[in-house]
C-alpha cells in the first residue's frame, strides 16, 4: 500500500482528534478501542486517509490490530 502526503504525526493527530485526547496521550501500543475508538470512527478515519491519497486500504487492516504502532506501519507501507 502507497501513501500520499499522509506521515506518523498526522495519523497520530487525526487519531486524538476523534478520541478528543493530547497527541501526547497516545503511546504506540495503546489499545485504541481500549480508548474509545469504534468501527464507525475507523471507517471515518479511513476514508480520510484515502481522501489524503492512502490505497489499498481496508477495516480490517486497522481493526485486527488496533494499536498506533501498527496503524502507522500499515499506512507507510511497512510489515507490522
Amino acid at each position: 500500500m502507497s501513501t500520499t502526503g499522509l506521515t506518523a504525526d498526522q495519523v497520530r493527530a487525526d487519531v486524538a482528534g476523534l478520541l478528543g485526547c493530547d497527541e501526547a496521550e497516545l503511546t504506540p501500543d495503546a489499545d485504541l478501542l481500549d480508548l474509545g475508538l469504534d468501527s464507525i470512527r475507523i471507517m471515518g478515519l479511513i476514508e480520510r486517509w484515502r481522501a489524503a491519497g492512502a490505497t489499498g486500504l481496508e477495516f480490517a487492516d486497522l481493526a485486527e490490530q488496533p494499536r498506533l504502532r501498527h496503524w502507522t506501519a500499515v499506512l507507510a507501507g511497512d510489515d507490522a
